[in-house]
């Protein structure tokens, strides 16, 4: 239906968008605040020793691991926002930093890379599962429960939350705002990469070229995701970790490296510094709701499905391992590879105005990335080298999403692979109509996750709470704690029990 009536839609959208920023936005602030903060107080308390997932130790790598969780987190947004992003807070330095900062001066290098670092830092990071993965662990591993996202609310609910119109209608909330979000990055994939074709080997930029990119590209997501985790999600994670590293390597010993390391160290003091300054900015909510806060209910609809991922291959590690990965490990990865990519945009507009920010404003965001890669030592190699990163980035994103997505149908850990080639088959065809819609299609598809952002950030609230009784629980079990205090954190099932009765009792009278 919205094929048919697409002003319609968009205006729906819009709308939603701007309901969404306006009523909620404060509210996602602190959640991701405090989602952190209670994340860390339990990673670095004795509570981190928990090993979750019902196992004595870790079934894959640290690697592996680490490779899957940054990857299918980062997403294309690693090359396309990782080059933009900075430039764009450069040339137009952002409400949240000094009012005596000039746009493009020296002093609004370390304010633009810090207000990148908080679109993708330690708070966004934290709702990919580092807190609520305690929980849909618990009650997959433990308790039997099926791997859905629904599981979140099991302490609020207990078990019955699996069988009831809540739980679906949770599911469904969660579903779509990884479909919407998913959707959304294959066909903007299909735009920019037609782009690319075009500016690197004369390739015609329309229509055919868009439609052909996003088809090769959903061809090999379904041989990957016939492989499941194992084999074809590890592969693509290991493998984008690995040429990531080696351009960044390259970068910083070929290109600009002593600004780089400079302008990361600065920088970072500019973000540890101002951070709960920046992170509760409610000054400008227009601007907010364009960037910051675009970010972070981004974050937010695929927190559940990316705690579920985190969840399935964290089994076995600990409380601790899995904050300090997802929530910091993570977060300081994508500032690294930020300041290497952004920051050689920076210096080179910094030298020479217009030659980073001209192109952006003009051809949007892999032409940021293109005139980068040209400026730099063997750029017509770099720019492919980009190219093919950004390729298996998309890649490894749709894999994992359709493979948590199908976890989220059966609640299966390892879910048929018939199903998972259905939600790759579904999301590329709806990609390629809204290709054949337009661009504007592609963005409202991007703007309807932060609408679903509402009740995933409702639905992920309790966590805040409940985790920590969970990890308490578990803590007596493993003899990591060995008095149970009833005064501060009761037992977390007679907690259910109490919840239920309660329920009852309210719904007698």
């Amino acid at each position: 239906m919205s094929s048919l009536f697409t002003t319609a839609t968009s205006d729906f959208v819009q709308k939603g968008f701007e309901l969404s920023i306006s009523y909620f936005g404060a509210f996602w602030q602190v959640l991701l605040l405090a989602t952190f903060a209670v994340g860390a107080v339990l990673a670095f308390s004795k509570y981190g020793r928990v090993r979750l997932g019902n196992a004595s130790k870790p079934e894959m790598s640290y690697f592996r691991w680490a490779a899957i969780v940054i990857t299918s987190g980062l997403g294309a947004g690693a090359i396309f926002w990782a080059a933009a992003e900075p430039m764009y807070y450069f040339i137009d330095v952002p409400p949240t930093m000094d009012s005596s900062i000039k746009d493009s001066s020296t002093a609004a290098i370390p304010a633009a890379m810090a207000q990148s670092f908080t679109s993708w830092g330690f708070t966004a990071w934290a709702v990919y599962g580092a807190v609520s993965g305690i929980i849909i662990m618990y009650a997959h591993y433990n308790k039997g429960m099926k791997m859905r996202p629904r599981t979140i609310l099991y302490p609020v609910f207990g078990e019955k939350i699996e069988h009831t119109k809540t739980g679906s209608m949770i599911d469904v909330f969660c579903i779509l705002g990884a479909v919407a979000g998913t959707i959304g990055t294959i066909g903007f994939f299909g735009f920019q990469f037609s782009y690319w074709l075009h500016s690197i080997f004369g390739i015609p930029d329309n229509i055919i070229t868009q439609v052909l990119s996003v088809a090769g590209l959903m061809v090999i997501v379904s041989i990957s995701a016939t492989t499941g985790i194992d084999k074809g999600i590890q592969f693509l994670s290991k493998l984008n970790i690995w040429l990531a590293i080696a351009l960044a390597v390259f970068i910083l010993l070929i290109g600009p490296g002593s600004f780089i390391i400079d302008t990361f160290i600065s920088s970072y003091g500019t973000y540890i510094t101002n951070f709960l300054e920046i992170s509760t900015f409610r000054g400008d909510n227009q601007w907010a709701g364009a960037w910051m806060l675009f970010f972070f209910g981004w974050f937010i609809g695929y927190g559940p499905l990316m705690a579920m991922l985190v969840a399935r291959v964290s089994k076995g590690r600990t409380i601790r391992e899995i904050f300090i990965l997802v929530s910091v490990v993570a977060a300081v990865v994508s500032h690294f590879w930020f300041s290497i990519l952004g920051g050689s945009g920076l210096f080179y507009e910094s030298k020479n105005n217009g030659s980073i920010s001209d192109p952006l404003s003009e051809n949007g965001l892999p032409a940021a990335v293109i005139s980068i890669a040209t400026q730099l030592p063997l750029g017509n190699v770099l720019v492919i080298a980009l190219l093919i990163l950004t390729l298996i980035f998309v890649i490894t994103t749709a894999d994992t999403m359709s493979y948590s997505i199908s976890m989220s149908v059966t609640g299966e850990g390892d879910p048929p692979k018939i199903i998972r080639l259905f939600w790759v088959a579904i999301m590329g065809v709806i990609s390629i109509i809204l290709i054949n819609i337009g661009e504007g299609s592609i963005s409202a598809i991007q703007s309807f996750i932060i609408v679903t952002a509402v009740p995933i950030s409702i639905i992920m609230l309790p966590v805040v709470w409940t985790a920590p009784k969970i990890a308490h629980k578990l803590a007596v079990e493993q003899n990591i704690v060995t008095t149970q205090s009833t005064d501060t954190v009761d037992d977390t099932d007679n907690l259910i029990k109490k919840s239920t009765t309660q329920h009852t009792e309210d719904n007698k009278h």
